[in-house]
């Protein structure tokens, strides 16, 4: 039985582990009553969640990711207030912290679509979408997941970071836009792993004090929903 309703929890500030930790709980709920279906041959629906999130300052290596791109030792991560994670998502390092919107969706897409391209491709769409109300040109780079401007010039600047993971058509991660973040915590590392490329918020591209992160999540969802012909609970 097809569910496409999505549960939105908009978690604040919560800790970078304890997040991660609650997405596993969510991602293997889901994964159990498909088990238990197919075991059983029942048709137990399974839920769909979206969770924002802001968190601490942090550094996060996807499985594949080369330590090397971190650039700081343990002591200065301690001195500069951020901790580190190796993770099970995909693409290399990244940073996370307060100002900027973190998205997690954790779907079934058999609820959807089974494709984790097309599905990546939706998650970009909904930031493009959403940059597109603010009047910025946002862009993908060919071989870059994620959401750029100025693709193909020497100004090309990444604004939003994703990742995913994806098990028995279940996902988990997401993505990571920059609203109104310090962008000098990028300095410390080689965002993604692509040398030579800068990185921008929202806040910086509109040239503003600040942006209402609310009315920001507020269209992403709207956008989300759009795309996925979702029902948000």
């Amino acid at each position: 039985m097809i569910n496409k309703k999505i549960k939105i929890q908009d978690l604040g500030k919560k800790d970078y582990k304890e997040t991660w930790d609650y997405q596993e709980e969510l991602f293997k709920g889901i994964v159990d009553v498909k088990i238990q279906n197919r075991k059983e041959n029942t048709f137990v629906e399974t839920p769909n969640y979206f969770l924002f999130v802001e968190h601490p300052h942090v550094y996060t290596l996807g499985k594949s990711g080369d330590i090397s791109n971190l650039l700081l030792s343990e002591k200065q991560l301690q001195d500069k207030g951020a901790t580190f994670y190796k993770i099970n998502r995909g693409g290399d390092i990244t940073y996370h912290g307060p100002g900027q919107i973190v998205g997690y969706p954790i779907l079934d897409l058999e609820n959807f679509f089974t494709d984790i391209h097309k599905y990546l491709r939706f998650l970009e769409e909904v930031i493009i979408l959403t940059l597109a109300e603010y009047n910025i040109t946002a862009t993908r780079s060919t071989g870059e997941t994620g959401v750029w401007l100025d693709v193909g010039t020497p100004f090309a600047r990444k604004i939003c970071a994703m990742g995913v993971r994806a098990s028995r058509w279940v996902t988990m991660h997401g993505f990571a836009l920059n609203v109104n973040a310090n962008l000098g915590y990028f300095d410390n590392i080689i965002p993604c792993g692509i040398k030579g490329k800068a990185v921008t918020s929202l806040q910086v591209e509109l040239g503003v004090e600040s942006v209402d992160e609310e009315e920001v999540k507020g269209k992403i969802l709207k956008h989300f929903s759009k795309l996925f012909e979702s029902a948000n609970c």
